[in-house]
């Protein structure tokens, strides 16, 4: 009973993550037809940067508090941010209660991964152990000898992370469907008050039957480091939104953010090296196998948002296929990244190197995203399809294999910081590429368009609504062109991890 509590979570999250994307167009119909469009990317970031913003405490609160607790804690965050986002009157409102909604959010699905191995029984020596429990000896000797299990099963927490990795991974891409379906058939707002339901009824559950071992030590919570990597990640966001479109460069307000993002990256930097019990230790970018992993999944998490969310604004703008509808041509992806996610752990728990994966999952996801990057207002809407279904191949290899390798790799007594760490990294990525792309679409937009807002362009007729629909697509184009090139960067990084995982390799 617990793990389909654990897997429905996780399941949650994510959906509600990606959900938004295909209900983007009513969604600004509804609230904000002027504007609306160039707000869509903080609509998108707002719930990965404050999920990105809690992340780094999560860990730490198990430790101190038990799993159990966080995991309800978080859990109820995130139905009330669900209830608020399903009220909301205007944009402003209903970033701000996205934003509240993706603290809960955040929780999800790492407490959930804590919860998954603490059921799995993974071994305590004593209280004092972390939250996620030490490997088992079996699990040291797999390490160490850098092979899988060989008769691809695994322990109890592997085969949750399996599993959660590829419910995760359907999830990302069954979000925009479910999103575009409920919007067009029930009203944009149940996308958050389906949540509602399911999730007290996991709340409920959770109380009555979820037993997990109690916590008989307290830890420091390094608040002041979580603090500062909250204000890193904010300021970074605001620049990539406002610089060079609603403020130049040069203006006092970018100037003094930026100023503030070295600031606060730099006394986050140097929190971590003196904290007692830093939320991000500094000596696991000493492993070469975990600050790549680290950085191929901020990478991921960027080009993965980037190209949902913009598939589904393309079908819907350029091409006039309904929200539910286009959240149909996602399918294909959800069918490939369930299929080879699935394949390719049981490959890797057989003792095939999870490097083989990291390096042909990012070099077809960076050939399916330069497929996307040619598309024009009359393309065969099966090369969509097509160019779908070879990203969910690309992206199925990385989701669950980039977290299990940085877990593999990290030192037994730093598992659950080094796994809070890769979800930062990847919430920040997803976040960044939201603004990033959403910046890079508006101002290209803007120089090719007739004029006006991009939300306007339903609006025009004639000459005017062909050259907006044409300026759109290039615009789109040029995006996906920016997340074949981060794709690029993480190729090259996944050909510098070594051939085989074994703990603490610099």
């Amino acid at each position: 009973m617990g793990f389909v509590l654990c897997i429905t979570t996780i399941l949650l999250a994510v959906l509600d993550s990606n959900i938004v994307s295909s209900a983007t167009v009513p969604i600004v119909r509804d609230l904000d037809p002027v504007h609306g469009v160039d707000r869509i990317a903080w609509l998108i970031a707002s719930y990965q940067l404050a999920a990105t913003a809690a992340l780094p405490l999560y860990g730490k609160l198990c430790d101190s508090l038990g799993s159990k607790n966080v995991f309800i804690g978080a859990l109820a965050t995130f139905l009330a941010g669900s209830a608020v986002c399903g009220m909301a009157q205007s944009m402003g409102e209903l970033i701000a209660a996205r934003a509240l909604q993706g603290i809960g959010g955040g929780g999800l699905m790492s407490v959930t991964m804590v919860v998954l191995r603490e059921l799995a029984g993974a071994p305590k020596a004593d209280g004092d152990n972390d939250s996620n429990g030490n490997r088992d000896r079996g699990r040291e000797a797999k390490r160490e000898s850098g092979k899988g299990d060989p008769g691809g099963k695994g322990d109890g927490s592997d085969r949750g992370g399996n599993i959660g990795g590829v419910i995760a991974g359907a999830g990302m891409a069954l979000g925009p469907w479910i999103g575009g379906t409920l919007s067009d058939h029930a009203g944009w707002r149940w996308i958050f008050y389906v949540n509602l339901p399911v999730g007290i009824a996991v709340l409920v559950a959770a109380f009555a039957l979820l037993k997990l071992p109690a916590r008989t030590t307290r830890r420091r919570i390094d608040f002041l480091g979580a603090g500062l990597a909250a204000a890193f990640s904010t300021t970074l966001l605001l620049v990539t939104e406002w610089g060079g479109q609603q403020y130049a460069w040069s203006s006092p307000l970018i100037a003094g953010l930026l100023a503030t993002t070295a600031l606060s990256l730099g006394l986050f930097l140097w929190r971590q090296a003196t904290a007692a019990e830093p939320i991000l230790p500094l000596s696991l970018f000493t492993v070469r196998a975990m600050r790549n992993g680290f950085a191929i999944q901020g990478l991921v998490g960027a080009a993965m948002m980037g190209s949902i969310v913009y598939v589904m604004i393309y079908l819907q703008v350029v091409r006039g296929v309904a929200a539910s509808s286009a959240g149909l041509f996602l399918i294909p992806m959800a069918v490939g990244m369930a299929v080879v996610g699935l394949v390719s752990g049981r490959l890797v728990a057989a003792g095939w190197s999870q490097k083989t994966f990291v390096v042909s999952g990012t070099v077809v996801a960076s050939a399916a995203l330069g497929l996307l990057a040619t598309l024009t207002t009359d393309t065969s809407l099966w090369t969509v399809r097509g160019a779908m279904l070879l990203m969910g191949l690309g992206f199925g290899q990385l989701v669950g294999q980039l977290i299990q390798l940085v877990q593999d790799t990290a030192p037994a007594h730093q598992l659950g910081v080094a796994t809070t760490g890769v979800r930062f990294f990847q919430t920040l990525g997803s976040a960044l590429g939201a603004a990033v792309f959403g910046t890079v679409l508006s101002r290209v937009y803007a120089s090719r368009g007739p004029g006006g807002p991009a939300g306007g362009i339903s609006e025009l007729t004639g000459a005017a609504h062909q050259q907006a629909l044409h300026a759109f697509t290039s615009s789109t184009d040029v995006v996906f062109c920016c997340a074949t090139g981060v794709m690029i960067v993480a190729v090259f990084l996944a050909t510098r991890l070594p051939g085989a995982v074994r703990a603490q390799e610099a």
